[in-house]
Order: C-alpha cells, then structure tokens, then sequence
C-alpha cells in the first residue's frame, strides 16, 4: 500500500492506495507543532479506525507547501514505517515539463494537480484548486505545464472578511436560496458562492480566449462541490485530484 499526504496551508488530505484504488481518505488541520510521534500515533489511529494495517504500507508520497513540517513527518516515516518519504519537489520525474520563468517557484501541489489531471483526460485542460489560494494551472495538449494563476482562497476571503468588518456575523459557506440576499446571512453567502463561481468562470474563460482553445476545466479542493454547481465553466470535480498525482509520481521514480 501508499500512504499518499498533501500537506496544505490550512488541511492536510491523506490517502491510502492499493495500486491505483483509493482505500481509504481523511483530512486532518496542517499543525507545524505536530511532532512526529504525533504524526505517527494519529496516522497508527486512522489506519486501524479504517481496519487497514500500517505494516502493509510499502512507501509514503508527500506533496507540501509548508516546509516547516518536513522534519517532523519524515521522523514519523522513520519511526513508524521504517521508510525514507518521497517528497515532491525540484529534482524529481515529473513527465511533464515545466514552461515556467522558473520552475522551482512553482508549488508542489500544483504541479501534482497537473499531472494527475493531465493522465486523466490526456487534452489541454484547466485545474482550479479552490484550496487556501485559489489556483489555476494550465496544461497544453502536449502535457506541457504552461503556467496559471493565483487568487485568494475562500476561507481567506471570509476570515478577512468577518476580522475586518465587525457587525458581519461568521457564516456556513453554503450554497444561498438566490444570489439576491434578503438577510445580511444569506447576502454573504451569495456573495462567496456566487463571486467566487464567477471568478472562476472568468479567469478560465480569459485564459481560453488567449490560447485560442477550448480547455477542459476540472475542480479540485475542498469547496470545489459546492462552486461547480454554479459554474459554468466546470466540467468535471475531482476531490481527490493530488493524492491521484502523488500516487503516479511516486510510480514514476520507483527506482
């Protein structure tokens, strides 16, 4: 089995594999004061609350942006799994190549993204990451990663939000009855489902307008559920689209 772990700025996903099926999934807070005996006794936790058996673990794929955390989980991969972590990151067979001013700027989960989804759907395509940051990576028709964009994550937007404008109550992020608002609750609301679905749209369709083609547009993160019902542009969501990546790297540089 893989032990699969993309580490984020606010959640981390873990995923277990059995060659290409997905076993079992959780999401835990990312926590750079988590030790490794933490990371391992949570981890021996979720393994035996899924009935699965950490002994079977053959390699661990971690995907991260919080460098921080590094130290700690590769301590729990010694102790706990007896196995060095594969870790994504400049150096690494990726099978695509990186058309970026410089490749190394480019985040780990982000690449990941792109690769999965490129294996996927093999066609010119869009992924939109509503994660901390919402991301756009772009990959042409030949597997090539062209590039993309970064906004301001939802849970951003609305921590912002509620920490600067102090009658605004903290709201679910759910989909409204309309995007006319007829209390200040349902007014946010509309207001983040609603704004951030047209933002995508827009950004997706300005990128495919520049490169005069259709691009296949496919949604990952944890919100992207809730968003896709009110794109336009969306076509297919994929929650776990970087445990997928992470699962095809590893295979990549099995030596």
């Amino acid at each position: 089995m893989l032990l699969c772990i993309d580490v984020g700025n606010t959640n981390t996903v873990l995923g277990v594999f059995r060659s290409d099926s997905l076993l079992a999934h959780w999401r835990i807070e990312t926590s750079d004061r988590r030790t490794g005996d933490e990371w391992g006794v949570l981890l021996l936790q979720l393994f035996a609350f899924s009935g699965l058996d950490t002994k079977a673990v053959t390699g661990i794929a971690v995907s991260s942006v919080v460098p921080s955390v590094q130290h700690n989980l590769e301590q729990m991969g010694q102790r706990y799994f007896s196995k060095k972590l594969f870790f994504v990151g400049p150096g690494i067979k990726t099978g695509m190549p990186v058309l970026y001013d410089n490749p190394r700027e480019v985040g780990a989960d982000r690449i990941v993204n792109a690769i999965a989804a490129f294996e996927k759907k093999k066609r010119a395509l869009i992924v939109v990451d509503f994660g901390t940051a919402t991301t756009f990576d772009v990959v042409s028709a030949r597997g090539e990663y062209l590039g993309g964009a970064i906004c301001p994550g939802i849970e951003i937007s609305m921590q912002a939000l509620f920490q600067r404008a102090a009658k605004l109550p903290r709201v679910e992020f759910v989909q409204p009855p309309s995007s006319l608002g007829k209390n200040t609750i349902h007014s946010i609301q509309a207001g983040l489902v609603f704004g951030f679905a047209s933002m995508a749209d827009g950004i997706c369709e300005r990128i495919s307008k520049e490169r005069g083609e259709h691009l296949f547009i496919m949604a990952t993160g944890g919100l992207a559920t809730t968003l896709a019902k009110e794109s336009r542009c969306i076509e297919e969501v994929d929650p776990f689209l970087t445990l997928e990546g992470l699962r095809i790297l590893f295979e990549r540089n099995k030596e």
